[in-house]
């Protein structure tokens, strides 16, 4: 997608949110404006023909997720998933938002024959079709999905699915809280904030604060707690548990976007251009799964969790630029840290090696 093609679908995109504001009365709350900047159909940032995953900016691409970074990490966590596959009895993976079909490709590869149905749940069309071309060595035992199934059954895997959740912002007003809300301005979008009656779970905060609500991820959590049968779920992502995620400190919230490998805070801007996330807050996430039934397998960061794995013994195996680049995946300073893994269970007893040591659980 060239500039001009992507000034015209932003163009396209900012009349509709406009027009959707005036539809619910002047003012849309965040978590609104969000959905449609991200996920509006052939014009949202996921739902266009853009690309958004790649290694360097020259690519055309606006970040890199670890798969892209390395396909060391697909190969770690095949470890991982083929125990949980066993335990659980059943040869079923199920990916959600698949993005570029990376991950996909690595697990398909390093599971083999262990695999015989490998089922994507994927709402952009667009992606749908790289993901076709891009598997199509798999292509009798891969499936796209829309919705949820009555029944999972098998392992379910969510790479950086959780923070691309629309999110609710609250501003601290040094009086009372407000919910943070769009509104049209000179042909424009910003801020405005209302009364609310939501609450953060965590107290004391300096005015001026805002904060993120991830009531979406975790209504999806509870969602797909329903479906699973015999059935593990592994979901990573950057985030911290709730005492961090909602540390005084922190006054501006964790909401960024991303376009041509560079950081900004304006989610108001180039609608449709930029990815928009929040990072997560994985004690909701835990509360989520365990109100409705899910076993909390254990949560660590994922350099932590790709060495209990067995990282070092790939990387070791690998040619030597391979090796550099899997680094960048359990570095501190880089993905190792920021990045946190949680797993979840039910109906299946799984000592799950991925936290056999340097389990955080307990932070949550």
């Amino acid at each position: 997608m060239n500039d001009g093609e992507g000034a015209s679908l932003s163009a396209q995109l900012h009349q509709r949110i406009l027009a959707d504001i005036q539809r619910q009365g002047g003012w849309l709350p965040f978590d609104r404006f969000m959905q449609l900047a991200l996920y509006e159909p052939g014009l949202g940032y996921y739902a266009n023909p853009g690309r958004k995953f790649g290694a360097m900016p020259g690519s055309g691409s606006d970040f890199v997720t670890a798969p892209e970074m390395s396909p060391l990490f697909g190969r770690a966590l095949a470890v991982q998933l083929e125990q949980a596959l066993q335990a659980s009895g059943r040869a079923e993976v199920w990916e959600f938002g698949a993005g570029s079909g990376a991950l996909a490709a690595q697990l398909l590869d390093a599971l083999g024959e262990r695999v015989a149905g490998y089922h994507i749940v994927e709402l952009s069309a667009v992606l749908r079709a790289r993901q076709a071309t891009r598997l199509q060595p798999w292509a009798g035992r891969v499936h796209w999905h829309e919705r949820l199934p009555e029944r999972i059954d098998g392992v379910i895997v969510g790479n950086e699915v959780l923070d691309a959740m629309p999110v609710q912002l609250l501003r601290w007003s040094g009086h009372g809280w407000q919910e943070r809300g769009v509104v049209a301005h000179d042909n424009g979008f910003e801020w405005q904030d209302r009364p609310t009656s939501l609450r953060p779970p965590l107290e004391a905060f300096v005015p001026g604060t805002v904060v993120e609500l991830h009531l979406q991820a975790e209504a999806f959590v509870r969602t797909l707690a329903a479906h699973m049968g015999r059935a593990a779920a592994f979901f990573i992502d950057y985030g911290f548990p709730e005492a961090e995620y909602y540390h005084p400190q922190r006054t501006g919230g964790t909401l960024m976007c991303h376009r041509a490998h560079r950081a900004d805070d304006d989610p108001l801007a180039d609608v449709g251009c930029k990815d928009i996330t929040a990072h997560v807050n994985f004690s909701g996430i835990a509360l989520a799964a365990q109100d409705a039934g899910l076993q909390v397998l254990g949560y660590t960061s994922q350099a932590r969790f790709l060495l209990n794995c067995g990282l070092p013994g790939l990387m070791q195996q690998a040619a030597l630029p391979e090796a550099i680049a899997a680094q960048r995946l359990v570095n501190e300073h880089e993905m190792g840290e920021l990045f946190k893994v949680i797993g979840l269970a039910r109906g299946i007893e799984l000592d799950a090696l991925g936290f056999r040591a340097g389990d955080r659980s307990h932070r949550l």
